[in-house]
């Protein structure tokens, strides 16, 4: 039987209402954006997972063998425990919608998803990193993703971050990216760019 679970945070919102995921980067847990993601979406699911990787006592959800060198076998692995983790809460708590937020590590493993499963209708991605070409993937037209990061960033190079930019405008997702001129950090502008994004996709789900 495959193991879906990770532990986690959750708060159960009211019925027919969004789920959102929120994953945290290296290093952190299932508290780092957990009370972000209850002022963002007050009515909505929340679900904080803890990665099930550890880096030297680091939580991730999945290996790497260097900076930006992935273990694509630890990947695909992530990938799918992720994607049936995500279904499978959905169908319990019956959501509308399924949103995700993560930043780093998180947004890394929420982009594969969206590359392999879709799965999300909307999705915000901090800081992220895919040091590799996706394949298409149709299921992604119409899709909305936000894409936030450093144009400095020694991390996530932001050629590599544009470069998954252009990737899901060319699947015809509906992709909006905010930049600022530091490194690897959450700067105001990608907070407010945050907040307008959740706010945008809660008058989408309160009219449809």
């Amino acid at each position: 039987m495959t193991d879906n679970s990770y532990v986690h945070r959750l708060h159960a919102g009211a019925p027919g209402k969004p789920i959102l995921f929120v994953l945290h980067g290296t290093g952190g847990d299932e508290n780092q954006f957990f009370d972000f993601g209850r002022r963002l979406l007050p009515d909505a699911t929340i679900v904080s997972p803890r990665g099930d990787v550890s880096e030297y006592g680091a939580a991730r959800f999945f290996k790497r063998t260097g900076e930006g060198v992935y273990d694509m076998d630890d990947l695909a692995r992530a990938t799918t425990k992720m994607a049936g983790y995500v279904q499978n809460l959905a169908a319990e708590h019956g959501a509308s919608s399924i949103v995700g937020l993560g930043f780093s590590n998180g947004a890394n493993i929420l982009a594969n998803v969206l590359i392999e499963k879709g799965i999300f209708d909307a999705a915000a991605l901090l800081h992220p990193l895919i040091p590799f070409r996706p394949h298409t993937n149709p299921d992604l037209d119409g899709r909305r993703i936000l894409i936030t990061a450093g144009q400095r960033d020694p991390i996530s190079p932001a050629p590599l971050t544009q470069a998954l930019a252009d990737y899901f405008e060319g699947q015809k997702a509906q992709v909006r990216t905010e930049w600022h001129p530091g490194g690897h950090d959450i700067r105001p502008n990608e907070i407010e760019a945050i907040k307008a994004f959740v706010d945008n996709e809660r008058v989408r789900f309160s009219n449809s």
